[in-house]
């Protein structure tokens, strides 16, 4: 991965995170990189500063003792994987752990969510069952979306079906 310093027509300057310098042309070449202030899509790579390191001093080890005391109190409270929200989700608060959704993250996913909803068959409660008959070959394979409780997508990615976690804000124009 290669971290780039990015500027659209607009002189917004922000950064991202691409696979290689020719993934970045390719993408920026389509119009795939927008600029999340304007939504500019003339994107070019910005100057950057090279990144030097500072001091070659290492770390002072931590002591044995110390190191268990923190294994073992991460291993005691395991964190719980994030549940999908119902697809129509209108009263959802629109926070993160660290506060607000950002504008343009929210304009972000009510896009996703608009281009899910075009593009995709909404099959509810009925998600991890269509997601098998897809996978099997039972019926046609084609985009799904839906809800699957915490067991059932368990079980599709111990199945090997990969799904993804979408966050479900709400509509743009609601």
């Amino acid at each position: 991965m290669i971290h780039y310093q990015l500027r659209c027509s607009a002189a917004h300057e922000f950064d991202g995170w691409f696979q290689d310098s020719a993934g970045f042309e390719k993408l920026a070449a389509a119009g795939l990189v927008e600029c999340p202030h304007c939504g500019g899509t003339q994107v070019t790579r910005a100057l950057m500063a090279p990144a030097v390191r500072k001091s070659r001093k290492k770390a002072a080890p931590v002591p044995v003792a110390e190191e268990a005391e923190k294994t073992e109190k991460s291993a005691e409270a395991p964190t719980p994987a994030p549940t999908s929200p119902p697809p129509d989700d209108g009263g959802m608060s629109q926070r993160v752990a660290a506060g607000p959704i950002p504008a343009q993250l929210l304009a972000m996913l009510q896009r996703l969510r608009a281009e899910v909803e075009k593009s995709c068959d909404y099959v509810g409660d009925g998600f991890a069952e269509e997601a098998r008959k897809i996978h099997s070959g039972e019926v046609e394979s084609r985009g799904i979306y839906g809800e699957a409780t915490e067991a059932e997508a368990e079980a599709l990615a111990e199945d090997g079906i990969d799904i993804a976690r979408l966050p479900w804000v709400p509509r743009a124009d609601g």
